[in-house]
C-alpha cells in the first residue's frame, strides 16, 4: 500500500508547486478595457490593479509571511479583471 501512496504524493505536490509558482509569476492584472467605449468598466479595472499593488507592498512589508492569503486575494483580483473584461466584451457583441 505503501507504494501507491508515494506517488499521488508526489503528484499532488507538483501540483501544489505549479500552482504556487504560476500564483508567484504572474504580474499585475492587465488593464486592456478600452477607456473610451467602457469608462466605468476600464476605471474599475484601474483600481482593482491599485489594490493588487497595495497587496503586493503589504506582502513585502510582511516580508510575504501573510499564510497565503495576501496570494489568494491577489490571484481573486486577477480573476475580477479578466471578469471586467469579459463584461466589456460581452457588452461590445451587443452592439453597445
Amino acid at each position: 500500500m505503501n507504494r501507491n501512496r508515494n506517488p499521488i504524493a508526489f503528484g499532488v505536490l507538483c501540483l501544489c508547486f505549479a500552482v504556487s509558482g504560476t500564483t508567484i509569476a504572474q504580474g499585475p492584472p492587465e488593464r486592456n478595457i478600452d477607456a473610451h467605449r467602457h469608462p466605468i468598466l476600464a476605471d474599475a479595472q484601474r483600481l482593482v490593479d491599485q489594490a493588487y499593488n497595495r497587496v503586493s507592498e503589504a506582502q513585502r512589508a510582511n516580508d510575504w509571511d501573510m499564510r497565503g492569503h495576501a496570494a489568494k486575494a491577489k490571484a481573486l483580483l486577477e480573476q475580477a479583471s479578466r471578469e471586467l473584461k469579459a463584461a466589456a466584451l460581452a457588452d461590445n457583441r451587443h452592439g453597445r
